[in-house]
C-alpha cells in the first residue's frame, strides 16, 4: 500500500526517531551500516562526523540508504534512499525515495509491484 505524503512532512516524520543507520556499499558489494544522527537541511539529509569506511564507500558508490528503526513492533521504520556527496567530514544526502515500512500485512489488495507489507510512500517531489 502506498500513500503519498507532502515533502514538508519529511522533517516532521524524522523527529519521531532517535537515530538512523547509514547504509553504504563496499567495493565487494558488502553492506556497511553505522548508527548516525541525520538532520534535514535545505531538502538534503546531513550526517556529520562520518568514518573512514563510510566516506570511502560513499565517494566510490554514492547511492546510499538511511534506515530509522521503529520504537516498537507496531511502529514504522523510515527508509530513505538517496545520492550522497562527501563534504569535509560530513555526508550530504539528496533523498530519491522515502517510505514508512512495517512488516504487518495490509488489509488492502496488493497491486502488482507494490509493497506487500504495510508501507506508506513519502512523495519527495516539490
Amino acid at each position: 500500500m502506498s500513500i503519498a505524503v507532502e515533502v514538508p512532512s519529511l522533517a516532521h516524520v524524522i523527529t519521531r526517531y532517535r537515530f538512523a543507520y547509514l547504509m553504504t556499499t563496499s567495493a565487494k558489494g558488502a553492506p556497511h551500516a553505522v548508527a548516525v544522527a541525520a538532520v534535514l537541511q535545505g531538502g538534503d539529509l546531513v550526517v556529520n562526523g562520518i568514518g573512514r569506511r563510510s566516506r570511502e564507500n560513499a565517494l566510490a558508490r554514492p547511492a546510499v540508504g538511511l534506515v530509522w528503526p521503529p520504537q516498537s513492533e507496531a511502529d514504522y521504520s523510515l527508509i530513505i534512499d538517496g545520492q550522497a556527496a562527501v563534504t569535509g567530514e560530513s555526508l550530504r544526502i539528496t533523498p530519491t525515495r522515502a517510505v514508512l515500512h512495517r512488516s504487518a500485512r495490509s488489509s488492502e489488495p496488493v497491486v502488482s509491484g507494490a509493497c506487500e507489507s504495510d508501507c506508506v510512500e513519502i512523495d519527495l517531489s516539490i
